[in-house]
């Protein structure tokens, strides 16, 4: 399990640097804890750790990442508005 979250965690960190993902590499797959396995064993705290840290690293970059499109949206949509409608608003019934 640890192994199958680093190989993750090594994958979506390899995919940021080179860019977005395709739409079509990107999985919906939901992770569930698993159950019954006791604690932690003392050799795996040192990779768990360094998990842990890759895992909130790569947060922190996903949420910078949002704030930057959720400012590019703002610029985006600030833009849209100051657009003049091209054709008629109002339409005269009574003609």
């Amino acid at each position: 399990m640890l192994t199958s979250l680093e190989q993750d965690a090594a994958g979506q960190a390899a995919g940021s640097a080179d860019g977005p993902a395709p739409a079509d590499s990107l999985t919906s797959a939901t992770w569930t804890e698993p159950t019954g396995l006791g604690p932690l064993p003392r050799d795996l705290v040192g990779r768990a750790s360094r998990l842990l840290a890759a895992q909130r690293d790569r947060m922190r970059t996903l949420e910078a990442e949002r704030a930057a499109v959720l400012e590019h949206l703002g610029a985006l949509r600030a833009v849209d508005a100051t657009r003049e409608p091209l054709g008629a608003v109002y339409l005269d019934a009574s003609a």
